[in-house]
């Protein structure tokens, strides 16, 4: 989901600082609720391991440049899950920027663009974990189907910023409309991957449940 360069021009790209800004400070307020509600010590945990497979899935995994950006396996709904939204979203803006700044320079610029493409679908999808997951379920004993509607949402909601960045920076040209068309109809695949990685996560979660509850690494939620 890496923006291409050039495609918002230097005179629209103050938009994506606002909106970073903004998509920052609602997370930096979640993780200060997080560190209370838990330990500061387990947010920094939770947000190192996030942080590090952020970089694993941008650096490391095939990725494909296609159409106005890039298509990624970005775990979103996965990270969500295990680790919770605010160290989830932490360890991903993270993940982003320590790629951006050693591996992909020219990222840099884009760097509001991109961490508000990773961060604002990742709210939206804690809006809709809340409807589809019944209160004091544990995630160990969530359904295919409810996996699948979490990734699909956090899927579709990068997808969705990615367009808008597209035809706010080169408007709605036939060209641009066909490279934000292919762009979305491959990143979508990787909502075939991404809930049978979750429920193989879960699984494992729920079957070592002691170990890991003693070490905090993971959001408690995930055994409710």
């Amino acid at each position: 989901m890496h923006i291409e360069p050039g495609v918002v021009g230097i005179a629209k790209i103050g938009l994506s600082y606002a909106t970073a800004t903004g998509t920052m400070a609602i997370f930096t307020k979640l993780a200060l609720d997080n560190i209370r509600e838990n330990s500061i010590f387990s947010f920094t945990m939770k947000t190192l391991i996030s942080m590090i497979l952020t970089f694993t899935f941008f650096e490391i995994f095939p990725h494909l440049p296609v159409g106005v950006s890039e298509v990624h396996l970005i775990l979103g709904s996965t990270l969500f899950l295990i680790f919770g939204l605010a160290p989830a979203g932490a360890g991903l803006a993270l993940g982003l920027l320590f790629q951006s700044l050693f591996f992909a320079p020219t990222d840099l610029a884009q760097y509001g663009i991109n961490v508000t493409t990773l961060l604002a679908p990742l709210l939206a999808l804690s809006y809709v974990a809340k409807t589809v997951i019944t209160k004091n379920t544990s995630y160990t004993e969530l359904k295919y189907s409810q996996v699948l509607k979490l990734s699909l949402a956090y899927q579709a909601g990068i997808v969705t910023w990615v367009a808008f960045w597209a035809f706010y920076g080169q408007g709605f040209t036939a060209e641009n409309l066909v490279a934000v068309t292919s762009f979305g109809i491959s990143y979508m695949s990787v909502i075939v991957i991404e809930p049978l990685i979750s429920l193989a996560t879960l699984t494992f979660a729920k079957n070592y449940k002691q170990s890991i509850l003693n070490s905090r690494l993971i959001e408690r939620k995930v055994y409710a």
